[in-house]
This record gives structure tokens, C-alpha cells and sequence, in this order.
């Protein structure tokens, strides 16, 4: 009789162990700078100025500035229709108002632009350097992605693009 309920209270407590789920340890918080490729995004908009542009881009997260909440963002961008294509690259640095692991996490940013069109070497004042600044929303999408939703004033607020695009979750 006592081997039936040892053996009982054995198949329970197996049963019970097997029906806990493995939450696996955080990766360690690193405070500092930190410098690699953590991510990369792709996104699609449109260019607010006059007949307005279609725009894809993608964006690369490099690195930590000072803190894990200050992120260094390089991005490539295109735009096409209405107008000469024009080519923008950026380096940003966003503050994210939230952890990673949050359903929503809002940023600001500001950074600089190296900014051309099609026929660029006919003008003197082309390429350009312009000043950014960016305004987003992430929202969490599945274990390894995000939405973006975000707005971008260029060019010392003379122009406006909006986007919305998918971009990887760090700590995956």
C-alpha cells in the first residue's frame, strides 16, 4: 500500500513539474555604451511635401549610447513618383521612453541627414545636409517583431514623411 501511494504522489508531482513553463533568464542589462547590429527594419510612407513622394527605407539599430534606452540608428531611404527620386541617408539617436518588453514603446529622436535627387552634380547646393527629427510609436507584434509607426520632420522641419513599417525585437 505504501509503495501505490508513493508511487502516486511520484506521478502527481512528475506531472506537475513537466506542466510548469521554462521562462528562460533576461539577457543581462548592460547600462553603457555598446556598439554591434541588434536589429534592422524595413518601412514604407509617404513624403507630406506638396504631391508627395512614396518612400521605402530601412534602418539598422547599431548600438546603445550611454544607456540602453538611447539607441544609435543609421537609416537608408528612397523616394519615387511625383517628382525626381530622391535618396536620403540618417544617423539618429532615439530615446525610447519604455523597456523593450513593453506592448507600445513611444521614442523621440534627432539626428542628421546626408539628402540627394536625381541630377544631383547639376546643382551646387546638392547633396545636402539636413537636420532630423523623429517621432514613433513600436508596438509589439509577435516574439520577434514590432510595427513602427513614425513621423519624421527633415531638413530643419521644411519636410515631412510618415511611415509604417515592421522592425526586430531586441533580446530574441
Amino acid at each position: 500500500m505504501r509503495v501505490m501511494i508513493m508511487a502516486a504522489i511520484g506521478l502527481l508531482g512528475a506531472r506537475l513539474v513537466t506542466a510548469q513553463e521554462f521562462v528562460p533568464p533576461k539577457s543581462s542589462a548592460h547600462g553603457g555604451t555598446r556598439f554591434g547590429l541588434f536589429g534592422f527594419g524595413v518601412r514604407g510612407g509617404a513624403d507630406l511635401r506638396r504631391a508627395g513622394q512614396f518612400v521605402l527605407g530601412t534602418t539598422l539599430d547599431v548600438g546603445n549610447l550611454f544607456s540602453n534606452r538611447i539607441r544609435l540608428r543609421p537609416s537608408a531611404e528612397i523616394g519615387v513618383f511625383n517628382g525626381p527620386n530622391t535618396y536620403v541617408g540618417s544617423l539618429d539617436a532615439l530615446w525610447r521612453f519604455a523597456a523593450d518588453e513593453e506592448v507600445a514603446t513611444p521614442y523621440l529622436g534627432v539626428g542628421f541627414s546626408v539628402a540627394g535627387r536625381e541630377s544631383c552634380s547639376a546643382d551646387p547646393q546638392c547633396p545636402d545636409l539636413w537636420a532630423n527629427l523623429a517621432i514613433g510609436l513600436e508596438l509589439h507584434y509577435r516574439s520577434t517583431f514590432n510595427w513602427l509607426i513614425e513621423y519624421r520632420a527633415l531638413d530643419e522641419l521644411h519636410r515631412h514623411r510618415v511611415y509604417v513599417g515592421l522592425t526586430t525585437r531586441r533580446g530574441n
